[in-house]
């Protein structure tokens, strides 16, 4: 295993975690933190030392298995521990790390990430390396993890976190929330929102949901909801069951820059909420993340269109649910965007500065919609309900998608996919070869 290139001073690949358990002391007031963080995690080959990512906090205690004699070194990013004696490969271990500091969001070429200190309350925006910001991590998108998370503040707040409420309880001030969370989650995606929050319960079907909100917006936010459950059946109609045990919807009372998807849940802020579904789409967006980027994860940076473009396109299915535009309609005036901006961004490896290229993201649809033009419905749809059933709560890759729908539709795909991924020319779209 290698680190990944387009964050190579995150993450260590030479182990990986089997499960986080965090306890954590926060004041609201002064944006104070004292963790515990207990780490389980197997050697991927055999260890005189490992390194952990953390940012802006103080590691001021390391264990590994009990050990007082464990020494460790800190720098900026991430500390080097170093046990009493090597660790065999296939060996589990535990890393005990106690820290403390105020928490804040670390700078990197993808803006400020992290940990983000609101008027009244935090959210956590970790894509793609903030999670450091507020707990010690091996942060790579490939390294999938359980976790429990303990939090004790000031009564009077709600607190939303990954994972299932387990318990929230309350004595001399001060309450104690506790999440569980049993999926496979990317450091990335493990979210933590702390306000003066309203909850409701959101129908979606069979799939419970809660949402978190300012009472005053109350009205606004449930207009702009109102097609959740709609997107939820199209979605498990297109791609499979939903992966995840509820799905929470956060709005702050501060302005976001973008809305953001989290294990289970997504975030927006005041601004995107507005009652006149303005931003429907990215509704859709985020919810369609839940199969694409949060159970189907990537194992590295480079393949982020398997998640965004993905989600694009979930947008184009909705608007051609809701009778608004066809996908293929959609697909046209998108392509038409594109070809009048620079044409010098490879999907399949846009580089770290322009992974979040809004191209990668729009192109990345296109490969789809131009795959289904291909195919055909019928084995367009199955491709992607079996790409999420064979990845489910795991990792893919370019390369593996483009196997599956080659073998699922009997066609010679390579051409195509080059053609959509590879090359920074902007194709045309296929005219339909396939009628259902």
């Amino acid at each position: 295993m290698t680190v990944d290139p387009y964050a190579p001073q995150s993450g260590d690949p030479t182990f990986r975690v089997l499960e986080y358990r965090l306890t954590l002391r926060y004041r609201v007031p002064t944006n104070r933190l004292d963790g515990e963080a207990t780490i389980l995690a197997v050697a991927n080959e055999p260890l005189d030392s490992l390194r952990l990512d953390l940012v802006g906090l103080k590691a001021e205690r390391v264990r590994v298995d009990g050990e007082k004699r464990t020494t460790f070194r800190q720098g900026n990013r991430r500390f080097t521990v170093t046990p009493t004696a090597a660790i065999a490969a296939g060996q589990e271990f535990r890393v005990s790390v106690r820290y403390s500091g105020s928490p804040g969001p670390r700078s990197s070429r993808w803006g400020q990430v992290g940990w983000e200190h609101l008027e009244d309350g935090i959210l956590v925006a970790s894509q793609p390396v903030g999670a450091p910001t507020w707990y010690p991590c091996n942060d790579r998108p490939a390294d999938k993890a359980r976790y429990r998370i303990q939090l004790t503040l000031e009564e009077g707040y709600t607190v939303a976190a990954t994972g299932r409420l387990e318990s929230s309880v309350g004595s001399s001030g001060r309450a104690t929330w506790t999440f569980v969370d049993d999926l496979p989650t990317a450091s990335y995606l493990v979210a933590l929102y702390i306000g003066r929050y309203r909850t409701k319960a959101l129908p979606l079907g069979a799939v419970p949901g809660t949402l978190y909100h300012p009472a005053e917006m109350r009205g606004r936010i449930l207009t702009d909801l109102a097609g959740l459950p709609g997107m939820m059946a199209l979605f498990e109609r297109c791609f499979g069951p939903y992966p995840m045990g509820s799905y929470d919807v956060v709005v702050t009372p501060d302005e976001l820059e973008i809305p953001l998807e989290s294990q289970g849940m997504a975030v927006f802020g005041a601004n995107h909420l507005d009652g006149a579904g303005s931003s429907e789409r990215l509704v859709a967006h985020e919810l369609a993340h839940q199969w694409f980027g949060n159970s189907v994860g990537i194992s590295r940076w480079q393949d982020i269109w398997l998640n965004e473009g993905f989600c694009c396109y979930a947008e184009w299915l909705w608007s051609e649910e809701s009778g608004v535009l066809s996908a293929h309609q959609q697909a046209k005036h998108h392509h038409a965007l594109l070809a009048d901006l620079p044409q010098d961004l490879v999907t399949s490896d846009p580089g770290a500065d322009r992974m979040f290229d809004d191209r990668v993201y729009k192109r990345g649809a296109l490969t789809l919609h131009a795959l289904r033009r291909v195919v055909g419905d019928e084995v367009f749809f199955a491709i992607l309900r079996r790409w999420c059933e064979l990845k489910r709560h795991a990792t893919g890759c370019t390369a593996e998608f483009i196997a599956l729908a080659q073998e699922l539709s009997g066609v010679e795909l390579g051409l195509l996919f080059s053609q959509w991924l590879d090359q920074t020319k902007l194709p045309k779209i296929p005219h339909r070869t396939r009628q259902d």
